[in-house]
């Protein structure tokens, strides 16, 4: 005949086993995607997304670039789950250049363009033949000219749009050196030229606040909120609601509102 003891010990060790299995179910149903981001605040953002996504079983790996080409070609690639760093401009060209099928799904955050410079106070005391760094990829550099027309120092085409290329400048009264360079370089190119349009996130990391340093800074509300991409054959999966759900939560936007001092804004 079976003890109390026994049997006690019995009840418990079932009782382990049962939690013991059922933690093990738990961690089966765990699903780990890898996220690529650029460094800076997009790695801030993806970090806090991170612990959010924990709670729903959804294991987060960070994987950071420096450059704006590399985490779409990994996505494609397969080599990352998803990526978040660009907006629906940039993320545009790239599937017309490359071929990429890639799906966004839900927005996150917009950073307003800025221009700056070591030299003048505003882009309108700019000199004849001034030169003018803006980035080398067609998004961007259509962001950018369209602040410097904005800005009232060139003019282009009506129908040039976000989109716009140096071609599409019609009027350059100063007769402004345009200077084309990769985004990540700007920031580095600002002894060099008179002035530079620079993406938030690499603003960030060279000690520039967009709100007490630009010389000129498109509003906050833009077609250029970033977003969250996967591959278009992975756009239904059930990881998916749980991702972007982790990179709109509250303590996303808490991260945002608190820490950038409007340098980037929630976009959801």
């Amino acid at each position: 005949m079976k003890t109390k003891t026994t049997q006690r010990r019995l009840l418990l060790g079932g009782l382990a086993a049962a939690v013991l299995a059922a933690t093990g179910a738990a961690h089966a149903q765990d699903t780990t995607v890898r996220i690529a981001v650029t460094a800076g605040p997009h790695a801030q953002i993806a970090e806090v997304a991170r612990k959010v996504a924990a709670r729903d079983g959804l294991v987060l790996k960070i994987v950071e670039f420096q450059d704006y080409i590399q985490p779409n070609a990994a996505l494609d690639a397969g080599d990352v789950e998803a990526n978040s760093y660009q907006h629906k401009p940039f993320l545009d060209t790239q599937i017309q250049a490359r071929g990429y099928k890639l799906t966004a799904v839900g927005a996150t955050v917009t950073f307003p363009m800025g221009f700056y410079s070591k030299r003048y106070k505003s882009l309108t005391d700019l000199p004849a033949g001034a030169k003018v760094g803006i980035q080398n990829d067609p998004s961007n550099s259509g962001r950018a000219l369209q602040l410097l027309q904005k800005a009232g120092v060139i003019q282009l085409k009506p129908t040039a749009g976000i989109s716009a290329t140096v071609a599409d400048v019609v009027a350059n009264p100063k007769k402004l050196q345009i200077v084309q360079v990769e985004a990540a370089q700007l920031p580095r190119s600002l002894d060099d030229l008179d002035a530079a349009a620079i993406n938030t996130n690499y603003a960030l990391q060279a000690g520039l606040v967009p709100t007490r340093d630009a010389i000129a800074i498109e509003a906050a509300q833009s077609p250029y909120a970033n977003l969250l991409v996967v591959r278009t054959a992975d756009k239904d999966k059930p990881w998916v609601p749980k991702l972007l759900k982790a990179f709109q939560s509250p303590e996303v936007r808490q991260l945002v509102e608190g820490q950038f001092s409007g340098s980037m804004v929630p976009a959801f």
